[in-house]
């Protein structure tokens, strides 16, 4: 996304973040993703959060237990963060 604008960032992202981080045998992909969505909904980083939602499906976590997730994160995290995150994940999951 940003390899021709800020390509330091871009090597650090794909080669930090996602080659090493995210593959540590440490933690399993799908709680790495549980982690993420929550993380970026209690921050109310909602430009990630799309991405984020997407490649928690993918790493097997479902919409139920995301949906559950935020609903718990929203109570800790505060009302218009939550509502927020919210509303990115219905337009995710295409009910929105």
């Amino acid at each position: 996304m940003f390899g021709d604008f800020a390509p330091k960032l871009a090597e650090l992202t794909d080669g930090v973040l996602f080659a090493d981080v995210w593959n540590r045998p440490e933690l399993a992909a799908r709680d790495r993703s549980l982690v993420t969505v929550a993380v970026l909904a209690a921050g109310g980083d909602t430009a990630q959060l799309e991405f984020h939602l997407g490649r928690a499906i993918e790493n097997g976590v479902t919409q139920t237990e995301l949906i559950e997730m935020l609903t718990h994160v929203t109570l800790y995290a505060g009302w218009p963060k939550g509502m927020a995150a919210m509303g990115v994940a219905k337009k995710v999951f295409g009910e929105g």
